[in-house]
């Protein structure tokens, strides 16, 4: 118990996780055994793959959740407002976040940190994190130039990517293609056209397909993209879902790191190492051609 911190017994004991990053977050701040159940999409960390899983994102087992005698449930936006509705009804407490930020989701680590009585090393978390976002913005300054930046989050129809996505390019150092359409949560309000982008002539294509591995070559095929700087010079990467989709540590994290490891591989500016990522990370590019060694 830190310092000024009220009893534990007055804390959250017992809480469901229904999305990865207030897993994540609560691992991190080394509460993870308050955690009795889990998404079945949560893939970080790893020792949280062996706890209970009770829910997919939009979809939940209400009775396996009741069995876990939670007294938190942590749900993730409107897209989860339908599971909140129903366990609250069953009589369950629930706090559901909206970050679609960086900002929003340093705040969310902050909350969450707050509501487990772990408010110093909420701090020290988010200071860490926002350290290591400013050493990324300081590496993408030696770019001799920010190269244009198509980050696709769905292929059919195509869709932009969403807030925090488009903020963690700009601070790897590229910019996005679609800036204006960043703060529209729905993801049918970030569809874009395939001449649409075309037209912008990206420079780089990352993909992250949730749950689908990234086709290249399709990527490649659309008509009118095979004109496209990104397609002529071979550099479509793949940057993982579960590093970056998620609003929450794996994206201030691994998914900046692999977003500034491609841009900087790009640029033709060496990575330094420590902010190298710590997983495999797309270094080729494709479906031809390739980024400079």
């Amino acid at each position: 118990m830190e310092t000024g911190a009220r009893s534990e017994a007055s804390y959250p004991e017992r809480i469901v996780c229904l999305t990865e990053e207030t897993t994540e977050t609560l691992y991190l701040l080394g509460e993870d055994r308050r955690i009795v159940g889990v998404s079945g999409y949560t893939a970080r960390p790893a020792a949280a793959r062996t706890k209970p899983r009770v829910s997919a994102f939009t979809t939940a087992k209400y009775d396996r959740i009741l069995a876990l005698a939670p007294d938190l449930v942590l749900a993730f936006s409107d897209l989860q407002a339908d599971i909140a509705r129903e366990l609250i009804r069953r009589g369950v407490t629930v706090f559901t976040f909206n970050q679609r930020s960086v900002a929003e989701i340093l705040n969310m680590i902050g909350t969450l940190a707050r509501i487990v009585g772990a408010v110093e090393r909420g701090a020290d978390l988010v200071a860490r994190l926002e350290g290591e976002l400013d050493a990324i913005r300081a590496s993408a300054a030696r770019f001799p130039r920010r190269p244009r930046v198509f980050f696709e989050e769905w292929k059919d129809p195509i869709i932009s990517g969403i807030r925090w996505v488009d903020e963690l390019v700009e601070i790897a150092g590229g910019d996005p293609l679609f800036p204006e359409l960043r703060t529209r949560q729905a993801a049918p309000d970030r569809i874009v056209a395939p001449a649409d982008v075309a037209a912008r002539d990206p420079e780089v294509v990352i993909a992250s397909w949730c749950g689908v591995k990234v086709n290249k070559r399709a990527i490649a095929d659309r008509p009118g993209w095979e004109a496209t700087a990104a397609v002529r010079d071979g550099r479509i990467f793949e940057v993982k879902s579960t590093y970056i989709l998620q609003p929450g540590p794996a994206a201030l994290t691994e998914g900046v790191r692999q977003l500034h490891a491609i841009l900087a591989r790009v640029a033709g500016v060496p990575l330094e190492g420590v902010l190298a990522p710590e997983a495999a990370w797309d270094k080729t590019g494709g479906p031809s051609g390739g980024a400079p060694e």
